[in-house]
This record gives C-alpha cells, sequence and structure tokens, in this order.
C-alpha cells in the first residue's frame, strides 16, 4: 500500500473480490483479528462498504448498514496508516452521507479516539449520546448526521473521481 497524493484516489462500492485487498488496508484485519476479516468479507458481499483506493489498491473503506432502529448508521470508517491526513477519510464520510437512504445517519467511535471525533465535528455531525460498558474504561461517544447532508433518496448520488476524472457511483 503506497502512500497517495492528497486527492489522488477514486471512490466505489467494494466488491466481494475486494475482501483480501481491503483486509490488508485494515490495520485490525491485517494484525490477523479473524473477526474483522468475516466482517470485511460480509459488507462486501453485501455491498454495504465504499472503498478509497489509488492505483496500488484500496487505501480505506466506510461501511453504512441499517440496523441501528432501522436509521442509517456507519459502523466504521478506516483509512490505511499510510493515506491518513489526506483527505480519504473526509470523502468517505461524504460518499456514506450522500449514499444514506433513511431520514437520520449515526455512527459512534470511543472516547479515545479523537481523529475521528474531530472529522464528524469537522464535518458538522452533532453528539448524540454516551455509552458506557462497550470497550471497558473507554466510552462509547454517538454522533447524528446533520439532516442537509442526507440525500433521502433511493438511489445513490455521484461523485467527482479524482483520479480517472469520470463520475463514479457510490
Amino acid at each position: 500500500m503506497g502512500d497517495i497524493e492528497p486527492g489522488a484516489f477514486a471512490l466505489r462500492h467494494a466488491e466481494p473480490a475486494d475482501r483480501t485487498a481491503l483486509a490488508e488496508a485494515d490495520p485490525i484485519a491485517a494484525a490477523g483479528d479473524p473477526a474483522r476479516r468475516t466482517s470485511i468479507r460480509r459488507w462486501c458481499e453485501q455491498g454495504l462498504a465504499v472503498l478509497a483506493e489509488n492505483t496500488h489498491g484500496p487505501v480505506g473503506y466506510g461501511v453504512l448498514e441499517y440496523t441501528f432502529f432501522e436509521q442509517g448508521f456507519l459502523t466504521l470508517l478506516t483509512v490505511a496508516p499510510g493515506a491518513r491526513r489526506k483527505g480519504v477519510a473526509t470523502r468517505l464520510l461524504t460518499a456514506v452521507e450522500a449514499a444514506c437512504t433513511t431520514p437520520k445517519l449515526f455512527t459512534s467511535t470511543n472516547v479515545s479516539n479523537q481523529p475521528m471525533q474531530r472529522l464528524l465535528l469537522r464535518a458538522g455531525w452533532r453528539p448524540a449520546g454516551l455509552v458506557h460498558g462497550l470497550d471497558e474504561g473507554d466510552p462509547e461517544l454517538f454522533y447524528l448526521c446533520p439532516s442537509e447532508k442526507l440525500s433521502r433518496s433511493s438511489t445513490l448520488r455521484t461523485f467527482p473521481d479524482t483520479v480517472i476524472g469520470k463520475e463514479s457511483r457510490i
């Protein structure tokens, strides 16, 4: 996984064939976590993952599910270490916001995950609650996306693809 220039990546839905490359880009899966690898396979098979990729392969991905009180939930957003601070997380977050088809979109992150909290706050997400007991000693902060950022459409919007210069559907 090579370093990338800011903005030099494309977004698309992950496919089942992407699961191995996504697992290599995900620090937890790459460290050998079998549960994360199983989740990546399921997310790819069900079309729930949006991936960011450069010419070397995936550099990050986000997962949008509808299992949180039947509302959109950003289950996971991760960026490969060599691709961080290059706009990948911001673009993935924007893509998930646009793809969400429910009136509300939530996510959560640990209190210890300051980079994710900063990303969400910069993007205008609002704190929505705190849950203790999921990870011992590290409460989970929940956030709500501003409703004006959601597409509320059953069709996916298109986004410019900065690598190949075309519109890509995600």
